[in-house]
């Protein structure tokens, strides 16, 4: 069944063009897969760097606020939290890497001054200044692993489905575009066998 099919020279130069063309979509999105993971490579070891940061400005903050209830007093500390006139804010954006859009966090009020908390220079205490200015601390690092963890999220994603389009064009899509490259060929030179001894014979005659 499969000889009665007559294929045109211009069906495999239409071919051989989509092989090409295919071919570059293909090393196109390797130089993507490859340029993702290594963002995410780069961004994964400061990710690792920033928990750890997280986990000991934690522990700073909460040894300032247990040092700070038990010289001053826990009415004293939930005063002073109260009258803070500022509250953390933060803003999402987006931004691209490499045609991966990803969070962009930024925080604002994150940090307070002396007179922004409302205790005043007499009524404040070092202890509760010192354990403010560690969570001021602690929120920062907060907000910017947090983007960190959803920017490695997001590029994870991306990077699998790359993954699975390049497998795909690369073990799929490539190879059965080639064998039926071949096959056209093949079947066009037989054309031309069959062609040359219909000619032949009628010359004969």
């Amino acid at each position: 069944m499969a000889l009665d099919i007559k294929p045109t020279r211009s069906e495999l130069i239409n071919l051989k063009r989509r092989i090409k063309q295919t071919q570059n979509g293909y090393n196109l999105l390797k130089l993507k897969r490859d340029g993702l993971f290594h963002e995410f490579r780069t961004l994964l070891s400061e990710m690792i760097e920033a928990r750890e940061g997280l986990v000991s400005t934690y522990a700073e903050a909460q040894k300032a606020i247990n040092l700070a209830g038990a010289i001053d007093g826990g009415l004293a500390v939930k005063s002073a939290a109260i009258a803070i006139s500022s509250r953390p804010e933060v803003d999402v954006s987006p931004r691209n890497i490499m045609g991966v859009v990803v969070p962009s966090v930024r925080g604002s009020n994150l940090t307070s001054t002396i007179s922004e908390r409302g205790m005043g220079l007499i009524g404040g205490s070092p202890y509760i200044d010192e354990a403010a200015d560690s969570y001021s601390d602690l929120i920062s690092n907060i907000v910017k692993a947090a983007e960190m963890e959803a920017t490695l999220k997001r590029l994870l994603v991306e990077i699998e489905a790359t993954k699975r389009r390049v497998n795909a064009l690369e073990f799929k899509v490539i190879p059965e575009m080639k064998e039926a490259q071949s096959f056209i060929q093949l079947r066009l030179e037989e054309m031309e066998r069959e062609e040359t001894f219909r000619l032949k014979r009628f010359k004969n005659k």
